[in-house]
């Protein structure tokens, strides 16, 4: 068993316990969190709460999380494209299509299927039985590379550094109308309150979401454009996009949902990817080749 300890400091009074847990870096997604919560694997004070407790200046919470259990999900043998592997962790390019963790609707022929398979499954538990391995994801239509840790211990560091906004994220993406300088989305993300399938920029509920924008080359009607996160909430780049009139081509869930042609989701591609080793500090940066559907929609789209 894991126990993470934290000391609550001024700023963090009023909020939910559930809430500032699901911030602390290394913890498991929050709704993970408020199983444990139920289960008094949380204590504040030394006593059980409720995942709504309201946190005061001074309060210590202990955080017990237990041993990752034996996965029930399935080794599959998959042609990963790997692009930077160690003891530690694997920087993986995924394909289009590819969901990255089991889910409903979604139980094998998922991307922990495959690490399963190749790291034997020596990857870090802390994301729980289902995530595997799994510190950030990208969507099933994203392609791109993905930071993966093969321990705890890695985990813990690589989401120390997304928590404090050190690890390097680039995207490359086409989006509708014209865009000529640069610019930031500085607004928060939360559920659609009415949609809870989708997100929303949520200024009442939302988590804070930074993106920053840069265009790349003017196209017909569309701008290719790179896109580097802060943050890293669910849909960020396709929901910032969205909000200030220029929604990625392909993603139908924010933007029209007539097609210029024919695309399997949106043209989002995770293109750099940089971060610190957890074991040396060296920082290590990576970059991704567009996939082919892309650099056709370029070609297609090109002045």
């Amino acid at each position: 068993m894991t126990v993470f300890s934290y000391l609550v400091p001024e700023e963090a009074a009023g909020q939910r316990l559930d809430k500032y847990l699901s911030e602390q870096p290394g913890l498991p997604s929050r709704s993970y969190l408020q199983r444990l919560i139920e289960e008094n694997c949380v204590l504040v004070e030394q006593r059980p709460v409720k995942s709504n407790y309201r946190l005061q200046k001074g309060n210590h919470i202990t955080v017990s999380v237990p041993e990752p259990k034996e996965l029930s999900v399935e080794a599959e043998q998959m042609d990963l494209d790997i692009f930077y592997e160690d003891e530690d962790v694997l920087v993986v390019n995924k394909p289009k299509g590819l969901v990255v963790h089991p889910a409903a609707g979604h139980e094998n022929h998922t991307l922990v299927n495959g690490l399963l398979y190749h790291c034997r499954g020596n990857l870090s538990g802390i994301n729980g039985i289902l995530r595997p391995g799994i510190v950030h994801r990208i969507d099933r239509d994203t392609t791109g590379l993905l930071l993966v840790c093969k321990n705890d211990s890695a985990h813990a560091s690589i989401a120390e550094q997304l928590s404090i906004h050190s690890i390097t994220r680039r995207y490359h993406a086409i989006v509708h109308g014209m865009l000529s300088e640069d610019g930031t989305v500085n607004t928060p993300i939360g559920r659609n309150p009415n949609d809870r399938m989708k997100m929303a920029v949520n200024h009442k509920n939302g988590k804070p979401a930074v993106t920053h924008y840069h265009p790349l080359a003017p196209l017909k009607n569309f701008t290719y454009v790179e896109c580097r996160l802060e943050t890293g909430r669910t849909h960020q780049i396709r929901v910032h996009m969205a909000s200030i009139r220029h929604p990625l081509l392909g993603d139908t869930v924010y933007g029209p949902s007539k097609l210029p042609f024919p695309l399997e989701g949106q043209t989002l591609h995770a293109k750099v990817l940089g971060f610190r080793h957890p074991r040396t500090g060296k920082y290590l940066e990576f970059e991704a080749p567009l996939p082919e559907y892309f650099e056709k929609s370029l070609i297609r789209l090109h002045i």
